[in-house]
């Protein structure tokens, strides 16, 4: 890991284990924020400065990691029920010998287990597309989409924040596939799109961001292992860091959803993460301009 900064290397861990925690705690609060803030962070930050290649394979990994744990810490904390009195054995058995294997198992799970399973089974197409996409364009262009995702997405969140639509199951089916799109080419854009989709079409704020969490890691297998199949030395030396940061923060994030209101705190984060965009195209460009000259 080479910055630009003559730091020991401990200390700059210590920094990608605190951005972790910071950045993971927020995601796993309100449904968004890991990738889309941690990717341009490690990239833009002249004490890191890390390739697009080095950073976006390390977070899918550890989102695969966090986002599965989020799940289940926000199951347990009541959040959300994933495994209600239908997932029992009893009454599952029994869909499943009325109405078959399949359909006695889409009868039997509760509703917010069905929305995990519908946009993470949509993640292969859009994650695997994006991720090839990724390692086979120039690195310039991966910045400016990083940094063009990042500011849509903050306007994004800042424009819709009093607006109401009508949820539909297709509709999240095509949430669902832009989502993992997202993930797969940047590392981030995930929660945005999925939970603000399903915040503006009625469902529970909390059992959204418990909906995003767990789809979320799910996602992240199909992108990662992409990268690994086409990457020759895929670079993963982030992903501890990322790791011991991340999860130390969900169990305390679950705990936060169970006592507060993400209102107030989503506003904020469409700011900050519009802000972060402008930053980061700013310099992507100015650095093009400072080398092309």
């Amino acid at each position: 890991m080479d910055t630009i900064f003559a730091l020991p290397f401990w200390q700059v861990g210590i920094w990608i284990i605190l951005l972790a925690f910071l950045a993971e705690y927020m995601d796993s609060t309100l449904g968004m924020g890991y990738g889309t803030s941690l990717t341009p962070l490690l990239i833009s930050i002249p004490l890191f400065s890390f390739a697009p290649l080095q950073v976006v394979p390390a977070i899918l990994l550890s989102e695969l990691v966090t986002g599965i744990m989020a799940g289940l810490f926000h199951n347990a904390a009541g959040n959300v029920k994933f495994f209600g009195e239908t997932m029992k054995f009893k009454p599952l058995t029994a869909a499943i010998e009325e109405k078959g294997f399949m359909e006695g198992l889409r009868h039997s799970m509760p509703r917010e287990l069905k929305m995990v399973v519908l946009i993470a089974s949509l993640s292969a197409v859009g994650a695997v597309t994006a991720a090839l996409i990724a390692i086979n364009i120039p690195e310039f262009y991966l910045k400016i989409y990083i940094a063009v995702l990042v500011l849509g997405i903050g306007v994004y969140i800042l424009a819709t924040l009093r607006k109401t639509f009508k949820f539909t199951w297709g509709k999240l089916m095509g949430l669902g596939a832009l989502a993992s799109f997202n993930k797969g080419m940047s590392g981030g854009g995930y929660g945005p799109v999925v939970t603000g989709g399903q915040l503006l079409s009625g469902v529970d704020a909390k059992a959204s961001i418990a909906v995003t969490s767990l789809a979320e890691g799910f996602t992240c297998v199909f992108g990662l292992v992409t990268y690994i199949v086409a990457t020759p030395h895929i670079d993963l030396s982030l992903a501890p860091y990322l790791l011991i940061g991340g999860l130390c923060s969900v169990p305390l994030s679950a705990l936060s959803v169970k006592r507060m209101k993400t209102k107030h705190l989503r506003l904020m984060i469409g700011i900050a993460v519009m802000i972060l965009g402008i930053y980061s195209l700013l310099k992507v460009f100015g650095v093009h301009f400072l080398t092309s000259m």
